[in-house]
């Protein structure tokens, strides 16, 4: 039953402190779509997503008109364009791209993810084409994001395409430098990706998904800070515990917009994310969590026990408040997307090292990251690796999304406004060669814990 004082409190985590409903993403099948022709499929494409979701962004204005509830963004996420577009005679997927993003403009949604392949395990032809087509795709689209998972606990790491993505991520910086490498910021490197994330630039509808779902990402940062300032000096045992209460009313609120975009939309429910997403907003950092549990400045020793305290109790408390928790839920760490990670990499306490070594606990990967422009692609594709291997052998997504910014040094800083935020340059060792490891190819095999069956 809800209370009187619930209502209350909500209002407060609201108003106060930046609770948001981050985004209602639709999932869209397009394996219906294939034709050979890739103007026909283009066409069936562009028809199937704007019938889908015509009514998306009104339902979530709506919904969030009719109970207060700020949703910050409306999206879309289709299936892998690798997989949908594959029957297609053609050498470039860049169409498709455009596709997307003049049908995303049509309905009216912030964003559209699934220009996307999964190579774990080799590529196929439509592998192919997708990931020589994603630096022109960013290049030319506003509103489209990209991926590629190349490594999963099942599989091990395909470290050709490893390669081959320090290089993408290079030529997708050089074409949108006038930009400040914004291209880079749209694409996303995976291992374990999961098929039901609704945050982009990672979100792609899984080839296990329903026809259509709506799925919903919460947020709160915030929340949660002001929940532990109320327990100055309690012990983890109690930390852990507020965390899992606040969680809990965060994933209700979550639930409640979810339940009704399906039941307007009719469109079934898929998942709640769970994730402490962060905005460059005062108040609405992750960074300022740890730091409220006694780090002095974010990166400094014990970050990494602060982080996965938070992300195992987020889990945890979201777990109790829906039956359909999916996506990442967690916590997340991008870098530019964080007003306490911003400081904190400008007072030199958090480095990429020890962002690495976060994300062995937190929910994906070295995220939303501005590296010097001259960086070189196998630097790039070290950095990747690392991050797969990480995710690989504890069996978690990871991720990367890096941004090499032309012409920028340590030092300089990057601005990208709205959620995207700003960055200052972030140091990368790359004085030091991993040319010789990246040109071996092949494959990392996968671990001993794969053997599951």
């Amino acid at each position: 039953m809800i209370t009187v004082d619930d209502i209350i409190e909500t209002n407060q985590m609201i108003s106060e402190n930046n609770l948001d409903v981050r985004t209602i993403t639709m999932g869209i099948s397009l394996r219906d779509c294939a034709h050979p022709n890739i103007s026909q499929f283009c066409q069936n494409v562009y028809d199937k997503i704007t019938k889908s979701a015509e009514f998306l962004v009104k339902t979530g204005e709506d919904i969030e008109a009719e109970y207060g509830i700020p949703i910050i963004h409306k999206r879309i996420s289709v299936t892998p364009i690798a997989i949908a577009a594959e029957a297609c005679k053609t050498d470039s997927y860049v169409p498709v791209a455009e596709t997307l993003d003049k049908a995303a403009k049509e309905v009216g949604v912030n964003f559209i993810g699934g220009f996307s392949a999964l190579v774990e395990k080799g590529e196929t032809h439509g592998d192919r084409i997708l990931i020589n087509s994603i630096p022109q795709a960013l290049a030319s689209t506003s509103l489209v994001c990209s991926s590629v998972n190349l490594g999963s606990t099942k599989a091990g790491i395909n470290m050709d395409c490893v390669r081959e993505m320090g290089e993408v991520i290079k030529r997708t910086a050089e074409l949108t430098r006038d930009q400040q490498a914004i291209g880079c910021a749209k694409l996303v490197v995976f291992a374990n990706a999961p098929g039901d994330n609704p945050f982009m630039a990672g979100a792609f509808h899984g080839v296990s998904e329903a026809e259509k779902v709506v799925s919903v990402g919460v947020s709160g940062p915030g929340v949660v800070k002001h929940a532990l300032e109320s327990h100055k000096g309690a012990d983890f045992t109690e930390i852990a515990e507020t965390i899992k209460k606040t969680a809990f009313k965060i994933t209700r609120v979550g639930q409640l917009v979810a339940r009704e975009a399906s039941k307007r939309l009719g469109v079934p429910f898929g998942i709640i994310d769970l994730s402490l997403a962060p905005t460059p907003a005062v108040g609405d950092s992750v960074a300022h969590i740890i730091e409220e549990m006694g780090i002095e400045s974010c990166g400094a020793p014990g970050t990494t026990a602060a982080l996965a305290l938070l992300n195992d109790a987020v889990k945890k408390g979201g777990l109790m408040a829906s039956s359909h928790v999916g996506g990442l839920s967690g916590a997340f760490i991008p870098v530019s997307e964080d007003a306490g990670m911003i400081d904190a990499v400008t007072r030199g306490s958090l480095s990429i090292e020890k962002l690495e070594a976060m994300t062995c606990v937190c929910s994906v990967g070295l995220d939303m990251i501005a590296i010097e422009g001259d960086t070189p692609a196998s630097t790039i594709s070290a950095i990747i690796a690392d991050e797969a291997a990480i995710g690989m052998i504890n069996n978690k997504t990871t991720a990367v999304r890096v941004i090499p910014v032309p012409g920028k040094k340590v030092g300089e800083t990057v601005e990208y406004g709205g959620l995207l935020g700003h960055c200052p340059i972030v140091p990368v060792r790359s004085g030091f060669s991993s040319d010789a490891f990246i040109a071996r190819g092949g494959r990392i095999p996968a671990p001993m814990r794969s053997l599951t069956n």
